[in-house]
């Protein structure tokens, strides 16, 4: 019987047969796929012709598709659906892909031919897009360790190999801390929540047979967080929400984390690098750490400035209930939510039945609709999980990619928010259209309705989608959000702007009972409040920014949690402002290799988005067409086929300065 992993997939769309893979499919699809893909690449290596680019660089572009497709289902399940056998294949086969990986990067004989068509690149006839493969083939080889020879390339292998395993295990220890920690709350407890923090409270205590419970998803920890009046109870969750990874035994990644960091030193120094923030920021638009810190001390201080002034507001409100003592974390959200009631009149209790999650998807594909011509059809197809929705993308009748959207909370789903491809966007060797994957974790209800911030994630990952969707390039390796991690997060960013434009906010954000738009006056504060408490927000971030770069940008800590301690006290991090992410939950920097020494980037990318909505405002508005035309032609379309600082020149005709960040986040002087 064909394994379905491997099979021609017959479906619409060549959708993966979801309702056919079976978890015992996995494993023999790798190690077929794995195996093909070895002897694919040997024919490329092994090759009598002189090495060129069509039998050198496309013959390697040829190999590992039927492993690209087996991975793309099992990584895009096994972090929205997992389950104990998904844990295990992970953790058994993490190594296994490192190792292979390394197999292939070591593969003297392939390096050579890559390395002889690199020198005789300038007399090639190549398009800008080959002359971009190819920098980028070599290069990828080159920081892969290709160049290195017997104990350096073994010592190389073996590291890679660790890291793929310490990577697992960090994600899965943090996995098991979400799911398994709750806090059990009576009727009594209730008291003073608004009913959609209670609704999302019994709807996970349903899923585990209990009654109401808080648990660490954040759809549901931070509204009980921002609403509870039971100091005790709020101090009891923040405590466990903080200790996620750190609470000793089994699923502790302190160890973890100190192992991770003297391995990647280890692996930047093998490549002649001093530091890793050396070896990783050397693609990035930022170049260098000292780039990085620059912008994040820019933001750094005026940031903190405005947190200290808000914190001694919430600190006497506390006082004015009684409460002795300094405002701590667990504070912070409920005195700045009964703030924000009082300053700006602004309740989210009022302000959430306006935003259903069936009204903002519908806003998200209307607004790309409007800027780039697309239309968006349900599809009824088999998916991974009962909550997972598809829908076909099209334009002008053409089929441009397909959607699958994930949004509600469950045990098995890791935290937070991605975007991700089950298949990218290419013309070659084969024409492909994009499977491009949301995932979120939102509280389910009926219906189910989002916190603003909620709406902000939904259209930031719809962002990341688009620029997979739009995609229009030759080679999967340059398509879609294939591109410098400091550029990456441009398209996603800005595509936030669009939910903050009020004619969308008037037509869409509809109540959830009576249907009636949101009133004027109401939109009108929801929009004034977009920057509020934005000290707050901006410190945890760029503390978190500020700590993975230490972390990165010197000999490797031998206590990451005294460094990370180092670090905040240097920097006088407002008492009762946690790291957004700490260490031992510091899933972008540890889960794997993507934001190491790279968690900057949303800031890097943000002064960008912020100059490029000020494009569209300064030309016709938000949706002024010759701009939309321009971000799909100079961003969206390109991937990574060109340098990213020339596509943002392209777009904008300059580079931005951290201002227009600053005046976006209410920060400027």
């Amino acid at each position: 019987m064909t394994n379905p992993l491997l099979s021609n997939w017959e479906t619409p769309f060549g959708l993966p047969p979801f309702d056919a893979i079976k978890d015992a499919d996995f494993a023999p699809a790798f190690d077929q796929a794995m195996q093909a893909d070895l002897q694919e690449v040997a024919k490329v290596a092994d090759n009598p012709d002189a090495p060129t680019f069509e039998n050198t660089i496309e013959g390697l572009m040829r190999c590992g598709h039927a492993l690209d497709k087996a991975a793309g289902v099992f990584f895009n399940i096994a972090g929205a659906d997992s389950n104990e056998t998904r844990e295990a294949i992970m953790r058994e086969y993490s190594p296994k892909f490192a190792a292979h990986s390394s197999q292939i990067y070591s593969n003297a004989k392939l390096f050579d031919r890559i390395r002889t068509v690199w020198e005789a690149r300038d007399t090639l006839d190549l398009s800008d897009e080959q002359a971009r493969v190819l920098m980028l083939v070599h290069r990828n080889f080159v920081r892969a360790g290709a160049a290195l020879e017997g104990v350096q390339s073994d010592r190389m292998t073996a590291i890679k190999n660790r890291l793929a395993e310490l990577g697992t295990g960090f994600t899965q220890n943090l996995l098991a801390d979400e799911r398994e920690w709750l806090m059990e709350c009576s009727e009594d407890d209730l008291g003073g929540l608004p009913e959609f923090v209670i609704g999302a409270m019994r709807t996970a205590g349903q899923e585990r047979g209990l009654g109401p419970v808080v648990t660490l998803s954040r759809s549901v920890i931070v509204p009980f967080l921002q609403f509870s009046p039971r100091r005790d109870l709020r101090q009891k969750a923040y405590a466990a929400w903080a200790a996620r990874g750190m609470n000793g035994g089994a699923t502790d990644n302190r160890d973890i984390a100190a192992e991770t960091l003297t391995l990647r030193e280890e692996r930047a120094r093998l490549l002649g690098h001093d530091t890793f923030s050396a070896f990783k920021l050397e693609t990035e638009m930022a170049g260098t750490a000292e780039n990085v810190e620059t912008l994040l001390m820019q933001v750094w201080e005026p940031a903190k400035a405005q947190a200290n002034a808000d914190a001694r507001i919430l600190e006497d409100m506390l006082h004015a209930d009684g409460i002795d003592g300094p405002l701590e974390a667990w504070d912070w959200r409920y005195y700045s939510e009964k703030r924000r009631k009082a300053e700006h009149d602004l309740d989210e209790a009022e302000v959430k039945p306006y935003f259903q999650l069936e009204r903002m998807l519908e806003a998200q594909f209307a607004c790309a609709n409007r800027l780039f011509g697309l239309e968006f059809a349900a599809l009824d197809v088999p998916l991974y999980h009962e909550d997972a929705r598809a829908w076909q993308v099209t334009r002008n009748g053409d089929t441009v990619a397909v959607f699958i959207g994930d949004y509600f909370a469950r045990g098995s789903k890791r935290s937070g928010a991605w975007c991700s491809a089950i298949r990218a966007q290419a013309k070659f060797p084969d024409v492909q259209i994009p499977l491009v994957v949301n995932v979120c974790n939102f509280a389910k209800g009926d219906p189910a309705l989002l916190s603003y911030d909620d709406a902000r994630t939904l259209f930031h990952e719809f962002g990341h989608a688009l620029h997979q969707m739009l995609s229009d390039v030759t080679y999967e390796m340059v398509s879609g959000t294939s591109v410098a991690r400091d550029f990456v997060e441009l398209p996603s960013q800005l595509y936030e702007h669009w939910l903050e434009v009020p004619e969308v906010l008037a037509e869409y954000a509809t109540h959830a009972d009576t249907g009636e738009p949101m009133p004027r006056d109401l939109l009108d504060k929801v929009l004034g409040a977009a920057t509020y408490d934005m000290g707050f927000q901006t410190v945890e971030y760029v503390a978190s920014a500020l700590v993975d770069l230490a972390f990165h940008n010197g000999p490797a800590p031998a206590d990451p949690m005294q460094k990370q301690a180092e670090v905040l006290a240097a920097l006088g991090m407002p008492r009762a402002i946690g790291m957004r992410h700490a260490t031992p939950h510091f899933a972008h920097v540890f889960a794997g290799d993507g934001y190491s020494s790279g968690y900057y980037s949303y800031m890097w990318s943000e002064v960008m988005d912020a100059d490029a909505f000020e494009a569209f405002e300064e030309a016709g508005g938000a949706f002024d067409p010759d701009m939309a035309r321009k971000l799909e032609q100079f961003i969206l379309s390109k991937g990574g086929s060109e340098d990213a600082q020339e596509l943002y020149l392209k777009f904008r005709g300059r580079m931005p300065g951290v201002d227009a960040l600053l005046k976006g986040r209410g920060l400027a002087a």
